[in-house]
């Protein structure tokens, strides 16, 4: 059974279409949209600030998403937003960031107080350091993540597939 806490009397929002796997452990102020995924051994951790998760966006297994507490200067913190049709590959750490529609995180990828514009791109693996903008449909590479080149159409157009295709494996998943 996934693990869903309530953190100072705020209990997760997750919408009934939403799958939730085993192990998942889903912490205080979250918020989960239709047709979402959030796999195998995923931490989402809103005790400090929130996380907010749009439609059709999947969390592949063992990541981390975590937010950034309040300072004298940024009195909400800094939370974590993930729009619609976004992939967040296994093995993440997303830690109070942006992630617009349809971004994808490869895995193993660190993103740290940053923002993905639509359709951008962090390869697996990368380091996107705080403060950082990947523009939309950009591709960026590395530890710490520079920008590569823009994404075709062709690729944008794959990791759109990739969304969708994890929005219906999680339907089978739910449905056994």
């Amino acid at each position: 059974m996934p693990s869903i806490i309530t953190f100072q009397g705020k209990t997760p929002r997750i919408h009934p279409t939403a799958f939730i796997a085993e192990g998942a452990r889903i912490i205080g102020d979250v918020e989960i949209g239709p047709n979402s995924s959030i796999w195998f051994n995923c931490v989402l951790r809103g005790d400090v600030s929130s996380i907010r998760i749009g439609a059709r966006t999947n969390i592949q297994d063992g990541t981390v998403i975590h937010v950034d507490s309040a300072t004298p200067g940024n009195p909400a913190g800094r939370p974590t937003i993930i729009g619609d049709d976004v992939l967040v590959g296994h093995m993440v750490m997303l830690h109070g960031s942006v992630l617009q529609d349809r971004a994808f995180v490869g895995l193993g990828s660190i993103v740290m107080d940053s923002t993905i514009e639509s359709d951008g791109m962090l390869a697996a693996g990368a380091l996107l350091s705080p403060g950082k903008t990947i523009g939309a449909g950009e591709l960026w590479i590395g530890r710490p993540a520079k920008k590569l080149r823009d994404l075709n159409p062709q690729e944008i157009a794959a990791n759109q597939m990739g969304a969708t295709h994890y929005a219906e494996l999680a339907k089978v998943y739910a449905a056994s």
